[in-house]
């Protein structure tokens, strides 16, 4: 049995020219206005207290040197890479998974950051006008947004805008942390399309995979793997099984988190009397990324790079 692959490109020279050259600095000189989501959020000064939820969110904030102004983080997906594992550990973790607005308002944030839009439910982490009227902002990662203001279609300089944005809001340079991205970016060679893949985000009598417009089809392309549901005009979508058998990916993308392990998909995949016939699953041609990896955040270009490496190691023609 082939071990279970782990991220097989380091992350330590892209995210630490980002940590060691970005440093906090003072409250931004004027007010800040932005339209998140189609939501307005006003900064009046840099936030000092954060609450992140999914790691995408608290994971943009350590790339940024911002670590110590997290006062609270819930719903990880998984480890934080080892550069920052010795900031994150000191992090109180409010919630497994979506906090409620309760346990959010009880670390007395000035901003809660939000890594899913539908954190900010009043079933979560509240809803955003009601937490901007207790003086609480709120703000999402631009890429998960459904609502309104959603990329046609995810790109890299949309990836770069956004850890731009963030540095904003705290009034940071982004510029060292972009620059080591470009970088890598730049340094990836891709392969030749020619191999089709399967993304599996979660989910087991239906997939839940990564199709068309999002973090998952941007890194399946940069890599140049042809991703199955590329034709569909979501982020993510349910994908039958019926699909992926027609299809015979010669590639499995298995994403790994917490809260659905890559290992849990690999054991279905080879239990069920269907998918186990598949070509990937009879070869082992099988690839896994941290959860954290998989959306739109300082860990996308890393990613990509992971997938050409992970699949040139399978030793495919």
């Amino acid at each position: 049995m082939r071990p279970l692959p782990l991220l097989a490109v380091p992350v330590t020279a892209v995210l630490l020219a980002g940590c060691a050259a970005t440093a906090a600095a003072p409250a931004p000189a004027g007010p800040l206005t932005l339209s998140n989501c189609g939501f307005e959020v006003a900064f009046d000064a840099a936030p000092e207290r954060v609450v992140t939820i999914k790691s995408t969110a608290t994971e943009m904030l350590l790339a940024l040197g911002l670590g110590d102004r997290i006062v609270g983080t819930a719903f990880p997906d998984g480890p934080v890479p080892d550069e920052w594992a010795a900031e994150a550990a000191d992090i109180p973790v409010l919630a497994d998974k979506l906090p409620s607005e309760e346990v959010v308002l009880d670390a007395e944030p000035d901003l809660v950051f939000a890594g899913w839009e539908s954190a900010f439910t009043p079933d979560a982490a509240g809803a955003r006008d009601e937490l901007a009227a207790l003086g609480v902002a709120s703000y999402v990662q631009p890429a998960a947004c459904q609502s309104a203001e959603q990329p046609a279609k995810l790109d890299f300089p949309e990836v770069f805008r956004e850890i731009e944005e963030v540095a904003q809001i705290f009034d940071v340079d982004a510029s060292p942390l972009l620059d080591a991205q470009r970088d890598a970016l730049e340094a990836i060679e891709p392969l030749d399309g020619q191999l089709t893949a399967f993304w599996w985000s979660s989910g087991t009598d239906t997939p839940y995979v990564g199709a068309g417009i999002g973090a998952p089809q941007l890194l399946l392309e940069t890599a140049g793997l042809t991703n199955i549901a590329g034709d569909i005009p979501m982020t993510w979508s349910p994908y039958g099984w019926e699909s992926v058998l027609e299809a015979d990916p010669d590639i499995l993308v298995l994403v790994d988190a917490s809260w659905n392990s890559a290992q849990k998909k690999i054991d279905y995949l080879r239990s069920n009397p269907a998918t186990r016939h598949l070509s990937a699953v009879v070869n082992e041609r099988w690839v896994v990324l941290p959860f954290a990896s998989t959306e739109a955040g300082v860990r996308s270009v890393d990613a990509a790079a992971s997938l050409v490496a992970q699949v040139r190691e399978l030793g495919l023609p």
